[in-house]
């Protein structure tokens, strides 16, 4: 297990090299997505003028106040408060997400299940996983807000961050077919057999 710091955008093999159990801090930009904004891309055919081309998403819908546009900021918004949701939900958006936007990196809680597995493998990408509450530590890794595309998805736009030693954050899927969460539901089932098993209790 090792510790890498990547500036986004990287490339594949940069990611094809990290393993589950590594850790990874991102460093320069990433770019929060979220159901709504997902929905608007693959099911309605909106299209980002954002270059995703082997950046990271975060899942996330951020709390954040409106503010006079600044030098250097598109977006007229500043960052309250912008926490981490539940992965699960967008499963079926990975693939297409990674073939036709070019995301290598996704960040969220919860872990994805085998949809995502087959797409980090095909495509090169890797899942890292935050830890749940930790909303106010991740948005110390944001400078700011940089700009933001669908703004009439808002809050689920879609939202570009300035980033500064955003981690550690833990490799849970990886492009080898590794997950510790596929991992975590497996040893959960044997165990539940097994004391089903020692009581003489069936399913």
């Amino acid at each position: 297990m090792r510790h890498d710091i990547i500036e986004l955008p990287t490339d594949e093999a940069r990611i094809r090299a990290l393993k589950v159990g590594d850790t990874v801090t991102l460093e320069t930009t990433l770019f929060g997505i979220r159901d709504a904004t997902l929905i608007a891309m693959f099911d309605q055919g909106r299209t980002t003028r954002f270059d995703l081309k082997g950046h990271g998403v975060i899942h996330t819908a951020p709390n954040v106040r409106k503010v006079d546009p600044r030098p250097g900021n598109r977006a007229p918004y500043e960052p309250l408060c912008i926490g981490t949701t539940t992965s699960m939900r967008m499963e079926r958006f990975t693939q297409a997400l990674m073939q036709r936007e070019g995301v290598r990196v996704i960040i969220g809680k919860g872990g994805m299940g085998p949809q995502t597995t087959l797409a980090l493998a095909q495509f090169g990408g890797v899942y890292l996983a935050v830890v749940g509450g930790a909303a106010a530590l991740e948005t110390t890794w944001i400078e700011a807000i940089e700009d933001v595309d669908m703004d009439d998805l808002h809050p689920e736009s879609l939202w570009k961050f300035r980033i500064r030693g955003f981690g550690p954050l833990l490799v849970s899927m990886d492009s080898h077919g590794g997950s510790l969460h596929a991992q975590v539901q497996a040893n959960a089932a044997a165990n539940r057999a097994a004391v089903l098993a020692a009581i003489g209790a069936g399913e």
